[in-house]
């Protein structure tokens, strides 16, 4: 059984949170699957909309999809929720991407 596997068995007992959909987010991100770590990280925020690391690998997912424009909105609003948090370097690591993510869309 694959982690993510695992993950999708905890989530069909009915375990929810946002800890679980920040990971099944996590798995797919590894695998490459953008579409469905977009789905479980938007759920992750939606447990808890102060998640730093949920908010830095969405819009990641989004600048990795070529959805640019996603990215930016994405990113924006996690740095705000970072330096709302004192998480510096969740705030530190998606300007980068921020930046990437302006420069590619002109």
């Amino acid at each position: 059984m694959s982690t993510t596997d695992s993950f999708l068995a905890m989530l069909d007992k009915g375990m929810d949170n946002a800890m679980l959909r920040y990971s099944l987010g996590n798995a797919y991100f590894t695998e490459k699957n953008y579409e469905q770590s977009i789905v479980h990280f938007k759920a992750a925020l939606e447990h808890d909309p102060k998640y730093s690391a949920a908010w830095k690998l969405l819009g990641r997912c989004y600048f990795e999809s070529g959805l640019y424009s996603e990215a930016i909105e994405t990113l924006r609003q996690g740095i705000t929720v970072a330096a709302e948090k004192g998480d510096k370097q969740a705030e530190k690591e998606m300007s980068v991407f921020l930046r990437r993510a302006e420069k590619k869309s002109g």
